[in-house]
């Protein structure tokens, strides 16, 4: 079976994120979208309808068997759903279209069962606890993890704490009353972690001795963080290896912050929170209490960097220097207080190259075409 995710036109809304990935190549609760069809239905091909510059790393196909709304997060109820699909017929939830089989859709069939669906980027750590639980179920289902140390403290049903093969976790205390902890395949918590689930540390992820973790919480493969975070998802392949605080945050691949990052995810005032819509290209009121960094790909932070509440940090970003920036970090930028230059493509495609070349993945024709386009847009 051909299945396409389709952006349906969310590309913006959930940028930065989405400005180097599809929005069925994000990753909330423990997997991707595109990893869960997969699972869902191993034979499945599945490929992208994205934007164009996209299209090189996420290939789209014309000849499909099905079109699914990429924000949709699938359940085993929604994949019997499209499975009985005849051409011509579409699947639509709480007046959004879900899947639609054909080019020409003559008849609209209601799906019963409750869907998680993002709607905004920050969806992405708000809606984080309950997809990793349905996650964690669907990977564990009939399953049997290896075996937990006993130097460690466990609160809560110890059935709810998953290992596999190659994971490490020694001298933690690990909670699961509010939810499970997956840790994933050579995955490592190191000694003096605390850690209250739900927790997705995906393989070869790691916490930092001592750290402290409130879920819901997801570190993406190859993440690496230490200091203290509460509600934050990472995509992949990105570190926070020293102390610092990040809360209600969603961080993209191969960034990097500098130790001592902090970032405020409450106003003072303790009133809603406004931030940088790539969309419309303003600052928009939202009705987010919480909401500390959303920060794109390959963008980095200094020591001791403070970002404000609901800061939003493009794509190969610096930010460095004393005080709060800006609420708004440019893509390709080297941003210091009130201070910003660009950054030249060449020397951002080095950079990008030698962090990758440490975890010996390259950087492919389609990472610099997304780079090159990126960096001749105002994002």
């Amino acid at each position: 079976m051909k299945i396409i995710l389709h952006d349906n036109q969310l590309n913006l809304r959930c940028a930065p994120l989405t400005l180097t990935r599809p929005v069925g190549n994000l990753r909330m609760g423990i997997l991707t979208n595109d990893e869960r069809w997969k699972m869902f239905i191993p034979s499945a091909h599945v490929f992208f309808q994205t934007e164009s510059y996209l299209a090189t790393k996420f290939p789209s196909s014309v000849d499909v068997d099905l079109i699914v709304n990429a924000a949709v997060i699938p359940t085993q109820a929604l994949i019997d759903a499209v499975q009985m699909l005849n051409v011509g017929e579409e699947l639509s939830f709480d007046n959004q279209w879900v899947a639609r089989k054909g080019s020409v859709i003559q008849t609209n069939i209601a799906f019963k069962s409750d869907l998680i669906i993002l709607e905004n980027r920050w969806d992405i750590f708000q809606k984080n606890g309950a997809v990793l639980k349905a996650d964690y179920d669907l990977i564990t289902q009939g399953r049997t993890s290896q075996p937990l140390s006993k130097t460690n403290t466990v609160i809560g049903d110890s059935n709810l704490i998953f290992l596999e093969e190659g994971a490490k976790c020694e001298a933690s205390i690990l909670n699961t009353n509010e939810g499970p902890i997956y840790i994933g395949k050579n995955a490592e918590i190191m000694e003096g972690s605390i850690v209250r689930g739900p927790l997705a540390l995906c393989e070869s992820a790691g916490l930092k001795l001592g750290t402290k973790v409130y879920g819901p919480t997801t570190l993406g493969p190859h993440c690496k963080v230490g200091g203290e975070v509460n509600n934050v998802v990472f995509q992949s392949y990105s570190n926070k290896g020293h102390d610092g605080f990040l809360g209600n945050s969603v961080i993209g691949e191969w960034c990097n912050l500098g130790a001592d990052t902090n970032c405020s995810n409450l106003k003072n005032n303790y009133s809603s929170v406004s931030t940088y819509s790539y969309e419309t290209k303003n600052t928009e009121q939202t009705d987010v209490q919480f909401m500390g960094l959303m920060m794109g790909d390959h963008s980095k932070s200094g020591i001791n960097t403070m970002f404000n509440t609901a800061t939003v940090v493009g794509v190969s970003a610096n930010v460095f220097g004393a005080g709060f920036p800006e609420k708004k970090i440019d893509s390709f930028s080297w941003s210091e207080g009130e201070s910003t230059v660009p950054f030249r493509l060449d020397k951002a495609i080095e950079v990008a190259k030698a962090m990758m070349g440490r975890r010996n993945v390259e950087f492919t024709k389609g990472d610099l075409e997304i780079f090159e386009f990126l960096a001749g847009k105002d994002m």
